[in-house]
């Protein structure tokens, strides 16, 4: 599946499977904020698009996913380098699913997440 903000920063969904993903991406000077760790918003994103990327091999044909709310914990700053993130579903219900992300430097958790994400039909537009 195409992903354009995924591309833009340069993370890759490196596995994909019925409730699991791992994304990586190679940290570099364009993803580091003031203080030259890389910024929060990239390692929101990692877990983001791995949550989606671990629940979109579950969904029925023609359902989609969107996100309801993810809970971020940042653990340590992350200099440039390879950042690993792992997902599992929790629970996936009819309507809605929970999942958690794990985001590594080496063997170091410097981050994890929870999100809530709803499943739907889309409806086709009336008029």
């Amino acid at each position: 599946m195409r992903h354009p903000y995924a591309e833009l920063i340069g993370l890759q969904v490196a596995e994909q499977r019925a409730g699991h993903s791992r994304c990586v991406l190679v940290a570099e000077d364009k993803h580091l904020n003031p203080h030259d760790v890389v910024h929060g918003a990239i390692l929101y994103a990692m877990a983001d698009t791995g949550m989606g990327a671990a629940l979109y091999p579950t969904l029925a044909q023609g359902e989609i996913c969107a996100t309801i709310q993810i809970t971020m914990n940042y653990f340590k700053p992350v200099p440039a380098g390879l950042i690993t993130c792992t997902t599992e579903v929790v629970n996936r219900g009819k309507t809605v699913a929970n999942l958690e992300s794990r985001l590594f430097v080496g063997d170091a958790l410097v981050a994890s997440a929870n999100g809530n994400y709803s499943i739907f039909r889309l409806r086709a537009p009336t008029g």
